[in-house]
């Protein structure tokens, strides 16, 4: 059982090298959907394993042990295991659950103020406008989704470029981008080998906005230029704005500018296997934290006395 749980716990430090190998493999849209549910999946099988060593632990103690009604000791590993790893474990969830607060009520207020002020502008349909000399341009997700952009950014493009920048933003909007990037932070928080996939899912992100807006606009390179322009203007932009909020600034531009100036590649078959893989060892990850979820549950049945 406890060879089990640990797999879940190793099995994300072979992740982020499997996605970025898959985003530059993949479409960015069918990228974007594996490893975001690989990064969801392998974070509840990295906290699932960790609770059931907590639960382990406190079943070793004599109160909770008369709490959950055993007539025997729980079978399996000596204390000397179990007790030190339901304290890590315990620690842990700890620093996960303070961490993921933490964030989540600096994204809120950060969500909180940029919808307060994109309801005090006039709206041209999803387009808000904010006088603003700092340049900057993001989608906004809520009710209704908002387009939102500064005086300055709207200087420092030409009419064709902004019609391309809108069409990015509008992109977001429109494939709801903000909960690849929601379940990102999630992923992040519940295990430490993930922070690095977070990064790799923005990318995935703001590559399949690229991608729509290209074939928005129908013209690549100047969906190109737009993006280099607008991460040029607002490089040194001090922003408000949420980080599940989505922006065409995000990102390593110079990597996405170079796959617009690039013609399009669909996958081939001998590339997949990277996908595949990433997969397998989401599917590893799940089989093994449900596997030592139901054998602690068979040993609490066990030292029940209801079952052998």
């Amino acid at each position: 059982m406890t060879a089990l749980l640990i797999l879940p716990l190793l099995l994300p430090f072979a992740v982020p090298a499997l996605a970025r190998r898959t985003l530059d493999r993949l479409l960015p849209v069918t990228a974007l959907w594996v490893i975001t549910l690989c990064a969801l999946v392998l974070g509840g099988c990295s906290l699932a394993a960790l609770g059931a060593f907590v639960l382990t632990g406190l079943l070793e103690l004599p109160v909770f042990a008369a709490l959950g009604e055993l007539v025997q000791p729980l079978p399996g590993a000596s204390d000397l295991v179990v007790l030190p790893a339901a304290a890590v474990s315990v620690g842990t969830l700890a620093v996960c659950a303070g961490t993921l607060g933490r964030a989540a009520l600096r994204e809120f207020r950060a969500f909180r103020s940029a919808r307060t002020e994109a309801g005090r502008r006039p709206a041209a349909g999803d387009l808000c406008v904010v006088d603003s000399p700092h340049p900057d341009a993001y989608a906004l997700p809520g009710r209704p989704h908002r387009i939102v952009v500064t005086t300055a950014m709207l200087r420092s493009l030409d009419a064709a470029e902004r019609e391309a920048l809108f069409a990015h933003e509008r992109a977001h909007n429109r494939g709801g981008h903000h909960y690849f990037l929601a379940v990102a932070e999630l992923a992040a928080h519940c295990h430490p080998a993930l922070r690095p996939v977070r990064g790799t899912i923005r990318l995935a992100v703001e590559r399949a906005a690229d991608e729509a807006a290209a074939a928005a606009v129908g013209d690549r390179r100047l969906t190109a230029r737009a993006i280099a322009r607008a991460a040029l203007a607002g490089q040194d932009a001090r922003s408000v704005r949420p980080e599940f909020a989505s922006a065409a600034t995000s990102g390593p531009v110079p990597h996405r500018v170079k796959a617009l100036l690039s013609a399009p590649r669909a996958p081939r078959r001998a590339t997949a296997w990277i996908a595949v893989l990433l997969l397998a060892c989401t599917t590893a990850s799940f089989a093994a934290s449900a596997t030592g979820m139901l054998d602690v549950h068979h040993r609490v049945e066990v030292a029940q006395g209801e079952a052998r």
